[in-house]
Formats: C-alpha cells, structure tokens, sequence
C-alpha cells in the first residue's frame, strides 16, 4: 500500500492556545499508523501563530478523515485546513 505525505494547517482556537501544546501532543499521541515528520509555526498576525506539519498516512479509504478528527480532538485547536496531498515518492518543497 502506497503512503501519502498530508501538509496541515493548524490554527489556533484562541489568542492564547499554546500551539507547542499542539506540536507535542501529535508527536507524543499520533493516531494509529499516522506519523507527524515534521513541523513549523507560522505567523497569522499580531503575534498569532498557526502550526503546518506533514504527516505520513496510508493511501487507504478514510485516513484523511481519521486523520483531521484527531487533530480537531487536540485542545487549542480551531480550524484545520488540508494544503495538498501527495505520495511519499514525491520530493515536497
């Protein structure tokens, strides 16, 4: 079965949400079979701050979905937002 590589973007629910919070419980809790490569901040405005992470998922009916519901359980977490998809083999930049 192929992978897939999912760039999320990640915004905070509130002015104070801690998105180092956000950072550490997907490394530390990942859902089943999706791994977090990587991560940043990136700046939204007056010091907000949104997450963008690539994660590792199976090409298979229903990850994605899986995938965002876990990232909208995770406190802090306001709107989830899908930038592309694309399979493993294919150089991101």
């Amino acid at each position: 079965m192929a992978r897939l590589v999912a760039r999320i973007k990640m915004l905070p629910a509130e002015a104070e949400s801690d998105v180092e919070n956000i950072v550490t419980t997907l490394r530390q809790n990942p859902p089943n079979g999706i791994v977090m490569k990587q991560s940043a901040k990136e700046p939204i405005a007056f010091g907000l701050n949104a997450v963008v992470a690539d994660f590792l998922i199976d090409d298979a009916e229903g990850e994605m979905d899986r995938l965002e519901h876990s990232i909208k359980g995770i406190p802090g977490v306001g709107e989830v937002e899908v930038i592309f998809v694309s399979r493993q083999s294919v150089s991101i930049k």
